[in-house]
């Protein structure tokens, strides 16, 4: 990354501080927003298969409960530390209240190689992760759901640990396996959201996604959902990747077949229908629209004169720089936020939290047509306020967030 790129916690309070300017908060409203509730950090002493002992560095980073209980997933990730977690922490916090829904913002991170252990290992750190936390979650309190490096099978045995100390409870987390209380629809929730949320942003810029070019930037669940769903909307998907490089047809992708290759276990290049591409040349693509899927910070000071995309839907976290943001805005590119195109994913984990309280299920399709609605009522909040203030789509995102929760924080009486 280059130097003059701030690092994803100082992007992240860089959004808030031109919220609050915008606004007009006062001063010291900022630090009550920036600052988490609550911050905990946990050692978990793990014996390896091998019968060595090892300790994880653990985190879990409550931002804030001013809207609802708090919510956010669990990272395993050797770069999940505490400050990375801290920055993941507060973008939920404007991820739940931009589509508005009833929670509040965090994160939880392990530093743990998931390439580096095995199944038995991950699901000993798993459980002695919420065996560390416990006491901080609840159904009315916190509650956890996947992100990088954790899936479906983890929740469960987090749901599992923590039944076998306070009692069975469905929802204590989201995200789960169908058969124990996860909704239909949530595992494609964020790909899925992304696609649907570009098809909104060519809408707005009177175009449509039927015959787009679009490039897809990762090719796990994410990238996966979005590259099939946006697909399935008329765009010719011309550029997947993974870790292990690229693959690009300009004619378009099979992408059930592809998916079909990868969930064999084999690595994208190596699919039969295209060219392999290095993955930084993959980012600079002749398309309508690119989709980064995978890591923070792909797009940098450093590459971000060279995108050619007319679109770019942020479905990862954070994938450009605060400072390539501002190149990109000048290149006059279409940058829909993060905290609006990939909120699929927590909007599908409320409907799923309200599903287990019910004790009732959902079809796929109400799921998908309520998931639709959530996020069109959140993107039609965002363009309404950035055209009617000149604004990105990224200021007007986090002043329509920063507003509702400072709105619950002065309703409820936090500040006397």
């Amino acid at each position: 990354m280059a130097t003059s790129d701030l690092s994803m916690l100082e992007g992240g309070i860089a959004s808030v501080d031109r919220a609050v300017a915008g606004l007009n908060l006062p001063d010291d409203m900022r630090d009550v927003l920036v600052e988490p509730w609550r911050e905990i950090a946990a050692g978990l002493p793990i014996t390896m298969d091998d019968g060595s002992r090892k300790v994880f560095r653990s985190f879990r980073i409550q931002h804030s409960a001013a809207r609802g209980p708090y919510k956010g997933g669990i990272r395993f990730h050797p770069n999940a530390d505490q400050e990375h977690t801290k920055a993941l922490s507060m973008l939920m916090t404007w991820k739940s209240a931009l589509v508005d829904i009833p929670f509040g913002g965090a994160k939880g991170g392990v530093m743990v190689d998931t390439m580096a252990i095995s199944q038995r290992e991950h699901q000993l750190i798993a459980r002695r992760y919420i065996m560390s936390i416990h006491h901080v979650l609840g159904v009315n309190r916190d509650i956890p759901a996947p992100d990088l490096g954790t899936n479906a099978k983890t929740m469960a045995w987090m749901m599992d640990a923590y039944g076998a100390l306070n009692g069975y409870e469905q929802g204590i987390v989201t995200g789960k396996p169908v058969s124990l209380g996860g909704s239909y629809g949530r595992d494609d929730a964020p790909g899925r959201g992304a696609a649907l949320v570009g098809d909104m942003a060519a809408r707005d810029a009177g175009a449509m996604v039927d015959g787009m070019s679009v490039v897809v930037q990762g090719f796990g669940a994410v990238g996966s959902a979005a590259a099939r769903t946006i697909q399935g909307l008329g765009a010719k998907v011309i550029a997947v990747s993974d870790a292990y490089g690229g693959l690009f047809n300009s004619n378009g992708l099979d992408i059930t077949g592809l998916a079909n290759h990868v969930r064999q276990g084999n690595p994208v290049p190596e699919f039969e229908d295209g060219d392999k591409i290095d993955n930084s040349d993959l980012l600079e693509l002749q398309c309508d629209m690119l989709i980064p899927a995978a890591i923070e910070n792909v797009i940098t000071t450093e590459n971000a004169p060279r995108i050619k995309a007319k679109i770019i839907v942020e479905a990862a976290n954070q994938p450009l720089s605060s400072d390539a943001d501002e190149i990109l805005n000048a290149m006059g590119v279409t940058v829909v936020p993060d905290i609006l195109a990939n909120a699929g994913g927590v909007i599908v984990s409320y409907f799923e939290w309200a599903q287990n309280i019910q004790a009732f299920r959902w079809p796929l399709d109400r799921v998908n047509e309520e998931l639709s609605r959530f996020l069109q009522s959140a993107y039609d909040a965002v363009s309404e306020r950035a055209q009617s203030r000149g604004l990105t789509m990224r200021s007007a995102a986090y002043e329509v967030a920063v507003s509702r929760v400072v709105e619950a924080i002065e309703l409820r009486g936090f500040l006397r």
